[in-house]
């Protein structure tokens, strides 16, 4: 019994060695990307009304979701609850976007449908303040 086990557990890790030798065989070596970028974008309205919250984050599901190299996005309203000092509460709509690695940040940041965002919502935007950061992995 100990002998078919032992057996067994060689020709499982001889197995795995090849199939990893056989892949690294195959494959040619790709450039390491980058850290992801995380977009955060804070917006002020002129119009801050729940009907005007939910245009924008309609908006924002609408123009700003699905570009390549997209890893997250969520859209939403201040949390109000939340009045601790360190909260600044100086925004109505948070949009949150990460990116795989800055270059899909910046076909975003390019793309029609960002372009379209922008034209169709800045009339009732008082203040946008963006935040971009790396993301450690």
């Amino acid at each position: 019994m100990r002998r078919t086990w032992f057996v067994g557990l060689v020709c499982f890790v001889l197995g795995l060695g090849i199939a990893g030798w056989q892949m690294s065989g195959n494959t040619q070596a790709q450039p390491k990307a980058g850290p992801m970028l995380s977009h955060d974008v804070y917006f002020s309205l002129k119009d801050n009304s729940p009907a005007a919250k939910k245009t924008l984050i309609d908006a924002c599901q609408k123009y700003l979701t699905g570009h390549e190299g997209e890893v997250f996005f969520s859209a939403g309203e201040l949390c109000g609850e939340l009045k601790r000092e360190v909260n600044d509460i100086g925004f109505d709509i948070a949009l949150h976007i990460v990116f795989k690695d800055m270059a899909a940040h910046d076909k975003y940041q390019i793309a029609k449908r960002h372009d379209q965002f922008i034209a169709e919502n800045k009339a009732n935007w008082t203040r946008v303040r963006v935040f971009d950061s790396y993301i450690q992995k």
